[in-house]
């Protein structure tokens, strides 16, 4: 779970930012790509093409940041990606929101649909020749801990800690 305390940089995606993409991509990221910011939050409409613009957008986090390991940086936005995809395939919101947060060792994201759907996510085992269904598996062997729960009002909210990189050392941004 993200700490409410630390300071914050909000990006509200529409469909014309994913529209003019890559162009647009200048009016969203300031020029020091949230450097003072310890959390980001990204608010992206439910739609497949939304899912790399979110990846782009963590990934200029993630330089503001000076999070350069490339092994975190990769279970980011693996993890990033497998739970943006899955809020769009199973949720019935029409927008998805994305944290993604920091402490001395840990990045924490949580992806937040707003419902629809009485399914609560779960991991599965599909079976070698099932093309679906690893998303899950996928977010659980790249994360040190992860979750998930259901909100009162039926929306969803997946989380996942990735571990900064062992005796890489991070400053945290003031």
């Amino acid at each position: 779970m993200l700490p409410t305390t630390m300071h914050s940089a909000e990006v509200m995606v529409t469909a014309r930012h994913i529209a003019g993409w890559p162009e647009e991509r200048n009016s969203l990221v300031p020029a020091d790509c949230w450097g003072s910011a310890q959390r980001v939050v990204l608010r992206l409409p439910a739609l497949k093409r939304a899912v790399p613009i979110c990846r782009s957008l963590a990934r200029a986090w993630l330089d503001g940041q000076r999070i350069d390991d490339e092994d975190t940086r990769y279970l980011v936005l693996l993890v990033l990606s497998e739970l943006f995809t899955n809020a769009i395939r199973y949720s019935a919101g029409t927008r998805v929101t994305c944290r993604i947060g920091r402490s001395e060792n840990q990045l924490f994201i949580e992806v937040h649909d707003r419902g629809g759907t009485p399914s609560v996510p779960r991991m599965r085992h599909p079976d070698q020749e099932q093309e679906h269904g690893r998303g899950l598996e996928l977010v659980a062997r790249s994360s040190a801990r992860w979750g998930r729960r259901v909100e009162a009002d039926h929306s969803c909210v997946v989380w996942a800690a990735v571990p900064l990189a062992a005796g890489v050392r991070h400053p945290v941004a003031p």
